[in-house]
């Protein structure tokens, strides 16, 4: 049986191996890296899927992000994945499961950004399943190269404005 537990249950070394075995030891040096670079993941955003013997077989993490648009405003968000999923059991719903999981648990936040959701991803896959779009981030820079069309975003509160994307660092409350 699998659970959905938050992911501060889960050994970080487990979660480092597991993003390593599903995206390559050289993982840190993508875009998405950049984008939330010094920021510590949302407890309340991030999921792990384990099994009753403990084992971990996937796993998201959600972090706050700021959009700087050029005309001066500064909008929170949160920035979804990575989503990570045990090769052995891909294709199993368990990267479904977990984003589904997060996305309920963002829209039922009152954090800041919680109803801003952005990703970088599959649009086929995230726009038919979860409703994520890329209407919203055309004109979004990032600091590394990315797909524009891959560059997606989810909610009311997601500004369509040109701006910059980076890490946006939570004061302790």
């Amino acid at each position: 049986m699998i659970a959905l537990v938050p992911l501060a249950q889960v050994s970080p070394q487990a979660v480092d191996a597991l993003l390593d075995k599903a995206f390559g030891a050289d993982r840190r040096a993508r875009t998405a890296y950049r984008v939330r670079a010094g920021t510590e993941a949302i407890d309340a955003l991030s999921f792990a899927a384990v099994v009753t013997d403990g084992r971990l077989l996937g796993t998201i993490q959600c972090w706050p992000v700021l959009l700087r648009c050029d005309q001066g405003d500064t909008v929170p968000l949160v920035m979804v994945g990575p989503v990570a999923v045990e090769p052995s059991s891909q294709r199993d719903g368990i990267g479904r499961a977990l984003m589904a999981r997060a996305l309920e648990a963002a829209s039922e936040s009152s954090l800041d950004g919680a109803h801003a959701l952005m990703l970088i991803g599959d649009p086929e896959y995230y726009g038919r399943f979860f409703g994520f779009m890329a209407d919203r981030t055309a004109r979004w820079r990032l600091p590394g190269p990315f797909e524009p069309r891959r560059l997606l975003a989810l909610g009311d509160d997601v500004p369509d404005c040109a701006g910059a994307l980076g890490p946006r660092v939570l004061q302790p409350a």
